[in-house]
């Protein structure tokens, strides 16, 4: 069955777009919480009108996202992994331990998606790391990891 999501679900899309997933997963769960809507002619119309206005509530954001930018700009995350005695970490970081150390350094909401890591991080030492905001506005923080 083809939705319309209208919001982002994990494992099946993000807000606003299209997607096709099961009748039961659609009819029992998606629809009648609200997550989704049946992507037939009507709502199809509907869909343009929500992405603009969607467009244009992050447009009205862009200061904060400037704010936000500049506090983080050039900043360094001290993110505690634990790790070997030769320096490899256990795992590697993520997205959601960047998201974490931004919430609990800084007091800031960031979406675990808007964090952008060049390169899987499997050791301790200091590593760049993007965080997009907005489509005009990045941050560049240097992720600093210490052993736990």
């Amino acid at each position: 069955m083809q939705i319309i999501l209208l919001q982002d679900i994990d494992k099946v899309g993000y807000k606003h777009e299209i997607a096709k997933v099961k009748n039961g997963y659609a009819r029992n769960f998606l629809i009648p919480n609200g997550m989704a809507v049946i992507a037939n002619g009507q709502n199809m119309k509907k869909l343009d009108s929500l992405k603009e206005k969607a467009a244009q509530e992050e447009n009205a954001r862009l200061d904060d996202y400037k704010v936000m930018a500049e506090k983080l700009e050039g900043q360094t995350l001290k993110i505690a992994v634990k790790a070997g005695t030769s320096g490899k970490i256990f795992g590697s970081v993520n997205n959601t331990q960047v998201v974490n150390a931004i919430k609990e350094t800084f007091d800031m909401d960031v979406e675990r998606r808007k964090v952008e890591l060049p390169e899987d991080i499997k050791e301790i030492g200091t590593f760049p790391a993007i965080i997009n905001l907005h489509e005009q506005v990045k941050a560049n923080v240097n992720l600093e990891l210490i052993q736990d």
